[in-house]
């Protein structure tokens, strides 16, 4: 069994065991996400020394200013994980369709999503940035990819992760089977176990949100927000910390650490522009939600559970409320309270 102090290698050659019909390709594959993340951490950690910093000359599919590192991590991700025949295919948020494996590379039995580098925006600022990825099973009955096998809900993930690229560079990784964080030390080049089963407690002080958009926010969450900032005399009787990064991965890392709600609700602005939600799910909001239900918190829409949402297409948004399980409960009653309301 795993022990603090365990490398990311031995912890999931141990995981491994859980499925009976194991090949070995499940462990290949973390590895070499971990490879990927190990190669982007050494890009951050430099940043202006290697001309990384700025915006390209190009926009994502979602038409938004990359960033040269936007475009640089993910290349990366795709070379360190399309060579060693553990997966059937890619898709990532920086690219309008799946990544089909190139017809002399080895298919693998799993699919791979990932947000390369979140918040690449702080880059420039020298605040957190991480990446996300989530892993389904590939279908076994053919030998090629579509969309289609991204589209389903994120109850199909067999593991989740991030890594944040901050003072240290922190991966952390849930499989089904709880939520355990490993730390890269650079001088042998590993990730080692340094906290196991994280645990989100079931309240919070803290709430992440964008203020800027307060304006435009559903009545429910101006409500949950409102009752916060009340303090001590309001309704809480407690007084709550705003805390606002930017960056999904930093504020979810937060969260593990310490509790806390992060929303990044639909809003008529975001309707107004034919949008559900900012976040994608695929990318952002599925895996993380993953990782926070399985470290005892909770995560929806406001008005679903998000992992019950299926993917209709690669680039999909959805609203998201996630954290303390207490604190999200609060928020999405509040939803359903003015739901019935209006009907």
């Amino acid at each position: 069994m795993y022990t603090i102090g365990t490398t990311l290698t031995q912890f999931i050659i141990e995981e491994q065991r859980h499925y009976r019909h194991a090949s070995g390709d499940f462990t290949g594959l973390l590895n070499d996400i971990a490879t990927a993340c190990k190669k982007i951490a050494a890009l951050t950690h430099k940043g202006a020394l290697v001309g990384v910093l700025g915006a390209a000359s190009s926009e994502n599919v979602q038409g938004e200013v990359q960033k040269k590192m936007d475009i640089i991590t993910n290349d990366i991700f795709i070379e360190s994980l399309q060579d060693n025949g553990h997966v059937a295919a890619l898709a990532s948020e920086e690219m309008e369709s799946i990544y089909e494996l190139p017809a002399d590379k080895q298919r693998g039995p799993y699919l791979v999503t990932f947000d390369p580098l979140d918040g690449s925006s702080n880059m420039d600022v020298n605040v957190s940035v991480g990446t996300i990825f989530s892993i389904t099973h590939a279908p076994t009955d053919t030998h090629s990819s579509n969309t289609t096998d991204f589209l389903t809900s994120g109850n199909q993930q067999v593991a989740a992760g991030y890594c944040l690229y901050g003072p240290s560079t922190l991966l952390v990784l849930t499989t089904g089977h709880g939520v355990n964080v490993f730390t890269l030390d650079k001088e042998c080049g590993e990730f080692i176990l340094t906290q196991q089963q994280v645990t989100i407690p079931e309240e919070g002080d803290e709430y992440a949100i964008n203020m800027s958009n307060q304006r435009f926010w559903e009545t429910p969450v101006q409500r949950y927000i409102d009752e916060c900032n009340q303090g001590e005399t309001g309704v809480r009787a407690k007084h709550f910390n705003m805390r606002w990064v930017a960056s999904m991965v930093a504020e979810v890392h937060r969260i593990l650490t310490r509790g806390g709600i992060f929303l990044y609700p639909s809003d008529e602005k975001l309707r107004q522009s034919g949008k559900e939600g900012k976040l994608r799910l695929l990318y952002e909001a599925s895996p993380m939600s993953f990782i926070v239900e399985q470290a005892s918190g909770m995560a929806t829409t406001g008005r679903q559970r998000i992992l019950d949402v299926p993917a209709e297409s690669l680039h999909q948004r959805v609203p998201v409320v996630l954290g303390s399980k207490q604190e999200v409960e609060r928020v999405t009653r509040y939803h359903s309270e003015y739901d019935n309301n209006q009907a």
